[in-house]
């Protein structure tokens, strides 16, 4: 038996997600039908967890078990066949023990906004055209996502979990210098489903405005969230980095495809 890890980027607009499901378009099943034309056997893959409909990834593992190696270079003839938004950079071999969802001690998320309309950003970042956000409340807000643990007012299946708490490890804001663009970056051992779409769409809330800081304190104690407040889109959505403790790879992909080349991203 031999394993291995693939180190692959996509981009999710065309697709329903990363996992496998019936009659709609998902790069897993994309992924493992190639797989299976070049390695000439049915295979499955396990990935490092799940993204939703049109999410991209410029990070993200999976990993694939067959009873034998291969003798041709499979990095090439499966780039070849993948179509051009979904990419595979390396084939790592690991020990037989190693799994790419359960072994992942981190993930980051990035979420992406420009707030005039520009159609070389609109698939790969999300439109609000909003002229009067409060970043500094935005920042504060970011801050406090980074004190809490438990998320459940931000996670659209609650039910659907043994229990709702994430090690946040990083939660920051940076803003371009023309403050037309936003970047919300966020780490931790777990998310939950809709989860940063959701704190996206809150602190957009709280830069409108429309949702105090004080409000944002008491939905960790109630754990609900006002119905106004929904997800971000979800073009903007971003799994950036995924970190093991035997593996920690840089990604291959940044966000500087969504820049002027003279913007830089700075922190607030």
């Amino acid at each position: 038996m031999v394993k291995y890890f693939f180190h692959i980027a996509y981009k999710g607009n065309r697709y329903h997600g990363w996992q496998r499901q019936p009659n709609v378009p998902n790069i897993q099943e994309v992924i493992e039908t190639a797989l299976a034309k070049i390695l000439k056997t049915p295979v499955s893959i396990i990935g490092c967890g799940r993204t939703d409909a049109q999410v991209h990834a410029t990070q993200f593992f999976f990993h694939l078990e067959l009873d034998e190696d291969w003798d041709f270079d499979l990095l090439f003839r499966l780039n070849k066949l993948l179509p051009p938004d979904i990419a595979v950079f390396e084939i790592i071999p690991v020990k037989e023990n190693q799994h790419a969802r359960f072994d992942a001690m981190q993930r980051t998320y990035d979420y992406l906004i420009h707030t005039y309309k520009d159609p070389f950003l609109s698939e790969g970042s999300s439109l609000y055209m909003e002229k009067n956000l409060d970043f500094d409340k935005m920042k504060k807000a970011a801050e406090i996502f980074g004190q809490h643990k438990d998320f459940k007012a931000f996670c659209k299946s609650p039910a659907k979990y043994r229990h709702t708490i994430c090690n946040i490890s990083s939660s920051k804001l940076f803003i371009n210098p023309s403050g037309d663009k936003i970047r919300f970056q966020i780490s931790a051992n777990r998310f939950l489903s809709s989860m940063v779409r959701t704190m996206v769409g809150t602190l957009l809330e709280i830069g409108r405005g429309e949702f105090t800081l004080e409000e944002l304190e008491e939905s960790f104690v109630s754990h609900e969230l006002p119905e106004f407040i929904t997800p971000a889109y979800p073009q903007g959505l971003y799994l950036s980095k995924v970190t093991y403790r035997y593996l920690d790879i840089p990604p291959r992909t940044d966000f500087s495809f969504l820049q002027n080349v003279e913007d830089d991203w700075v922190e607030m």
